[in-house]
């Protein structure tokens, strides 16, 4: 048996999941990293090229409803040896396309999840942190408290529905077959390789080639952002020392308006505010979202590094000098 612990990594090919999967081969020297990714339209190989070659990464193709692939994976998988290790990110994630067609939705983010629950029961992993999101617990007013691990889940788009469900069924089946689950919850995610879909890097594309950026109703929506690279650390915390069971929310301190993100990046690439144009608002649109991550500092040593301000102006940069030749890559 190799020495080496071997970690399943779900959508990996992803924005945030591979953002992750280059954090652990970074910051892990005795993991391997087995990458299973559907390559759907946010999904592609060209976002972890340039861990295509490492020795400790291997990629598989595939649906995580395929029960038979799935259960292949688990059994040896590319490295002849079982999975000990699932950190469950693989998920259908954009709010407009759920409203559009959410059967999608709950195929991917809910069967899905049961059938990775299901192997990693099967196989007897040691971790299966499930990767969730905070818009489950809905929504917030101005000045309503923090959503803590205790907020109770309200969710209000086909997405965050589907997302709850995933949780709970993974809570359940750590209660009922002592599966050692973890669930994280994080706030919005910002950083490189993000589909550009999302409002970051759609405003900073626009906005560079003087388009119109068009901002959902008055633009006065808020949510708590967090750098890419302080969720992966987040996530590997929770990974290598939280104990199963427990629901981990994960924040940026960094509430700001949609606004003023747009504004901020118009203000880095140097246009005019003539650019910003607001559109009919989108049905359900959930006014604020922030997240009280004080058990992720009390129990796990972790907290957000990335000032919104640097880390936003890091974003832009890449996009402008490196994310369009990627933007071209996967959006053909």
């Amino acid at each position: 048996m190799s020495p080496l612990t071997t970690t399943l990594v779900t959508g990996g090919a992803g924005f945030i999941g591979s953002n992750f999967v280059r954090h652990l081969l970074k910051h892990d020297p005795l993991r391997r990293v087995v990458v299973l990714d559907a390559l759907t339209y946010a999904g592609n190989r060209v976002t972890l090229a340039d861990v295509a070659d490492h020795p400790r990464f291997a990629f598989v193709h595939g649906d995580i409803t395929d029960g038979p692939l799935v259960d292949g994976v688990f059994v040896a998988g590319p490295f002849g040896e079982g999975i000990d290790e699932v950190v469950h990110f693989a998920a259908e994630s954009h709010v407009d396309r759920s409203i559009d067609g959410p059967a999608v939705f709950i195929h991917t983010n809910v069967i899905g999840t049961q059938v990775l629950l299901d192997a990693a029961k099967k196989h007897g992993v040691r971790r299966f942190v499930q990767i969730g999101t905070d818009e489950v617990y809905g929504h917030l007013g101005n000045d309503d408290p923090p959503f803590t691990e205790r907020t109770p889940v309200d969710p209000r788009s086909p997405y965050s529905a589907s997302k709850t469900a995933a949780d709970q069924l993974a809570l359940a089946y750590h209660r009922t077959y002592k599966l050692p689950v973890v669930v994280t919850r994080c706030s919005n995610n910002y950083g490189p390789y993000q589909f550009p879909e999302k409002l970051i890097p759609v405003m900073i594309l626009k906005a560079y080639t003087n388009q119109p950026m068009p901002v959902y109703g008055n633009g006065l929506n808020i949510r708590d952002w967090i750098h890419v690279e302080d969720h992966c650390a987040a996530v590997l915390a929770v990974l290598q020392r939280a104990p199963a069971g427990r629901v981990y929310n994960i924040g940026g301190n960094s509430e700001r308006t949609n606004l003023w993100i747009v504004k901020r990046i118009l203000e880095i690439l140097g246009k005019p505010a003539s650019l910003i144009t607001f559109v009919q608002d989108r049905p359900g649109h959930d006014w604020r979202y922030a997240i009280d991550a004080t058990r992720m500092k009390d129990e796990l040593d972790w907290e957000p590094t990335r000032r919104l301000d640097d880390g936003l102006a890091e974003t832009v940069e890449w996009y402008i000098d490196h994310g369009r030749a990627w933007v071209d890559a996967v959006s053909s």
